[in-house]
């Protein structure tokens, strides 16, 4: 019995890109969509698209994306999903190469255990078109979740990671089950389960069959 679960943010707890969400309201929506697009297939180094493309939002308001951050579109079956997990006492984290604005939000919405993410850095309440964090490379999710498990004494067996994009390679590799949920090429090959229904309610049936 798999005792944590692992979950990626953009595309897979939530319903589409928190930074193009962002980046629609500085009408550039089409200029970071792309990158964020290259980037999960793993045609470009994460950490230098993630710079990249947050340097579109420099000049966005602090508190406007906030708000959108506070509204952003879940996926479905996600509450069904994690409330399920809490009943079997699986523990849930989020790594997430997108922001704590978001998935902050989220953890209190849906309820999941805790999230690593990375900030949008602002001065006087305006985006500077900075960020920093935790997840900012491309390995930075299996890095993270080695530690964990060695915190928790959990073996790669009892771990289950759930994710859509080239980033979340290096923790399907730190994790016994490794769930491609809708997702790009790259993240499949290296996934126990492919699941391409959008609907996170698919989830719940793999990890029964566990």
């Amino acid at each position: 019995m798999i005792k944590l679960a692992v979950f990626d943010f953009d595309s897979t707890l939530m319903d589409g890109e928190t930074i193009n969400f962002l980046a629609r309201e500085m009408g550039v929506e089409a200029e970071v969509a792309g990158i964020t697009k290259r980037a999960m297939a793993g045609e470009l180094d994460f950490f230098e698209s993630l710079r990249e493309r947050v340097a579109f939002l420099r000049g966005l308001s602090e508190a406007r994306a906030r708000e959108i951050c506070a509204s952003l579109p879940y996926m479905n079956g996600a509450g069904e999903l994690l409330a399920f997990l809490r009943e079997r006492g699986v523990k849930t984290l989020v790594f997430s190469g997108g922001f704590h604005m978001a998935t902050d939000v989220a953890q209190r919405e849906l309820g999941f255990g805790a999230s690593f993410a990375n900030e949008l850095h602002a001065k006087g309440g305006v985006l500077t078109g900075l960020v920093g964090g935790e997840m900012m490379f491309g390995d930075s999710k299996g890095k993270m979740l080695s530690r964990v498990r060695e915190f928790l004494g959990l073996s790669v067996s009892e771990v289950l990671a759930v994710g859509d994009g080239a980033n979340d390679v290096s923790m399907f590799k730190e994790a016994g089950f490794g769930v491609a949920f809708c997702a790009n090429e790259v993240l499949k090959k290296a996934a126990t389960f492919v699941v391409e229904k959008r609907d996170l309610r698919e989830v719940i049936e793999v990890v029964k069959g566990l």
